[in-house]
């Protein structure tokens, strides 16, 4: 039998949970266990689902502050962060509470009787979540699943068990037997939920989203995938310096950088080179260090990997004629933690401004005017978010109409979502319908159009 192991990247002696893998057949049979009790829970009256997840809400929020001990714990999360991901679950539950009272379908003409469609949730959600957000993204895929009439069955990161499995205790009571479920695994409980849900939604990395894609396209059940991106932020000649450099440093350094959503390359129009030392100096002060302190903004990565692929970052660009401006090496001591690297004169088509990194690392891309910024910022396989930073609205909106991501932010960082607004990204960042807000119900339910006749 093998164990599923999370480590506390703050201290790597300090073992969070040790538990049994659930095995295939064991996979199977909590789904089948789901199908059942979803039958009966979607007949429920529409108010009793939003109580249910009303009564969630509440006991999350009354025990938000041991979620929010046990995430910094177990993925080394800063405190003043990790406060604010599990207040936004609370905020999650409550906003879904209410979908399960909005309308779920439409009248249309007909030629004979009333023709009516209306949305039907497909039965178990397999959700496969990352270890980054513990809290938030199990819940903004778990919360419209339930809302809408699913059951659900969960598969956490290895690195963000605990915190997962605390979160079904904290719910599992106010949702019929069998209706959410977290199962421990790795890529053979992944696999066996995928071949056996009705639907499945994933976050995590392109490769794995392939080919949970590809696994569950096999199948002819619906599939989403939100895999990462190369977010830049662009930063025009008229932009406020101190302000923009605020937010890029912080999107990019932030968590270490952990997030599908930081910056990972500053696009720089024109010379920028006061630019360049306000970002430095905003990098410098940003505090790193124990994530379990409230002014900490850069604590470990998650692993003694992650650590590693920052430090390569840095030497691979240096030997390929870039700058290492900030940071680029490891910090001594107990814990994965690394210095945030700031990388300066690499080719916009280099490895290190192509790929995600996913740690503490950002390129800076010079270009001369907006037609290059936009082909720069457009030039990478992922379509996530991007910013723009400038005191022109008219610019901002030009350039917005062309950026290929799924979401543009203005004078604003590219980490960030809000959770009742579409989220997900083109090309390679994302597949299939877009999450959270009223859009989930897109993925989390099928139509059906009756013509009822008298």
């Amino acid at each position: 039998m093998s164990l599923i192991r999370s480590v506390s990247p703050a201290a790597p002696g300090d073992v969070v949970v040790e538990i049994a893998e659930a095995e295939p057949a064991r996979v199977i049979e909590v789904v089948e266990r789901a199908r059942s009790a979803q039958r009966s829970y979607t007949a429920l009256p529409p108010v009793a689902r939003a109580d249910a997840l009303n009564a969630a809400a509440e006991a999350l929020a009354a025990r938000s502050g041991e979620v929010t001990e046990l995430a910094i714990r177990e993925v080394g999360k800063p405190r003043l962060e990790m406060e604010g991901e599990t207040a936004r679950g609370v905020s999650i539950l409550r906003y879904y509470a209410q979908a399960v009272l909005d309308p779920d379908g439409s009248s249309l003409p007909a030629a004979t009787g009333v023709m009516v469609a209306r949305r039907r949730p497909h039965g178990v959600a397999g959700l496969i979540t990352p270890w980054n957000f513990p809290v938030a993204i199990p819940l903004w895929k778990a919360a419209p699943a339930l809302a809408y009439g699913n059951a659900v069955v969960c598969k956490p990161a290895p690195a963000a068990t605990a915190v997962a499995l605390l979160l079904e205790e904290i719910l599992r009571p106010y949702l019929p037997e069998g209706v959410f479920t977290v199962i421990p695994g790795d890529q053979a409980a992944g696999s066996a939920l995928i071949a056996s849900a009705d639907a499945v939604s994933f976050t995590g990395s392109v490769r794995v989203g392939r080919q949970v894609v590809e696994a569950a396209a096999k199948r002819g059940i619906p599939v989403q995938a939100e895999m990462g991106g190369q977010n830049a932020s662009i930063v025009l000649p008229d932009a406020d310096i101190p302000r923009a450099a605020k937010m890029v440093a912080t999107a990019a350094m932030g968590f270490s950088g952990q997030k599908c959503t930081a910056t990972s390359r500053v696009v720089l129009v024109g010379e920028g080179d006061a630019f360049i030392e306000a970002l430095v100096a905003e990098i410098a002060a940003l505090e790193r260090g124990n994530p379990a302190t409230r002014s900490t903004v850069i604590g470990p990565v998650v692993s003694e990997a992650a650590r590693v692929a920052v430090v390569e970052a840095a030497r691979e660009a240096r030997r390929t004629g870039g700058t290492v401006i900030a940071g680029g090496a490891a910090v001594d001591g107990d814990g994965y933690f690394v210095e945030p690297t700031l990388i300066d004169g690499i080719d916009p088509g280099s490895r290190l401004a192509q790929e995600e990194i996913f740690g503490p690392v950002a390129s800076v891309l010079r270009v001369r005017d907006l037609e290059e910024a936009v082909a720069v910022a457009n030039g990478v396989r992922y379509g996530l978010v991007s910013s723009v930073f400038t005191g022109d609205l008219g610019a901002a909106l030009a350039m917005a109409g062309r950026l290929e991501t799924g979401l543009v932010r203005t004078n604003a960082p590219t980490s960030g979502v809000d959770f009742y607004a579409p989220f997900g990204g083109v090309k390679e960042s994302s597949y299939g319908p877009r999450e959270q807000g009223k859009a989930a119900a897109d993925f989390y339910t099928w139509t059906q159009t009756m013509n009822l006749n008298p």
